[in-house]
């Protein structure tokens, strides 16, 4: 069955290493804070000014005052630091961050990225996506496979307007782990009870499957 958006962040959360600093963006990214494993130490990024996120805060528990970059209450861990938009893309533009986890609309096989506007519909504006797929050098993407009427958000080309070129190394979507590589999706792993077909069924882009396929693991 597909994965729940809990789920991806789970996955997700596996990438984490010990001592990473890491940039976590609106929509599923955020989820991935509240799965990291208690015996590693993770610093979380927040572009608005926060260094030291930690998981989302309990209901009645929220504190208006401390937001992520999404306008969501979030924890705040022992020594974490607050300071103002300047010095967080300092750190961003100046590859201070290990890995960087967005959400996305589309993902083209060429790693290309696009997740900040639909001609026609009102947007507030690209924030600081441009900057995180500019400088980070380890992107790995959150998202959907299909889009509401099933079709590919997995393509040979982004028909939206790009956030960032060639610069997603890893995607975990509701259906599989996939790699880019070589200017094609490779699939590493598939969601419990999912088939390859189904997943090769999802991905307009070209999907390369070598050997069996194991299914992910929590």
């Amino acid at each position: 069955m597909a994965l729940s958006k809990e789920q991806i962040a789970q996955r997700i959360a596996k990438e984490v290493k010990d001592g990473y600093y890491v940039n976590l963006g609106i929509g599923i990214p955020t989820l991935v804070a509240n799965f990291v494993r208690d015996d590693i130490s993770v610093e979380f990024q927040s572009e608005n000014g926060v260094l030291g996120m930690g998981p989302f805060p309990f209901e009645g528990e929220e504190d208006p005052d401390l937001i992520n970059a999404g306008k969501q209450t979030i924890t705040a861990l022992p020594g974490a630091s607050f300071f103002d938009s300047a010095m967080s893309f300092g750190m961003i533009r100046g590859q201070h961050v290990d890995l960087t986890i967005l959400g996305a609309m589309e993902v083209s096989q060429n790693g290309d990225i696009a997740n900040w506007k639909i001609p026609g519909k009102m947007v507030k504006g690209m924030g600081g996506a441009m900057d995180l797929v500019a400088s980070a050098e380890n992107i790995i993407v959150a998202m959907m496979h299909t889009n509401r009427e099933g079709e590919s958000k997995l393509l040979k080309e982004c028909t939206l307007p790009l956030t960032g070129v060639n610069c997603v190394k890893k995607i975990v979507t509701n259906l599989a782990v996939l790699e880019i590589k070589d200017g094609k999706f490779h699939l590493l792993e598939r969601a419990p009870g999912v088939s390859v077909e189904e997943i090769q069924k999802a991905t307009e882009g070209n999907l390369i499957v070598n050997g069996e396929i194991k299914e992910m693991k929590f």
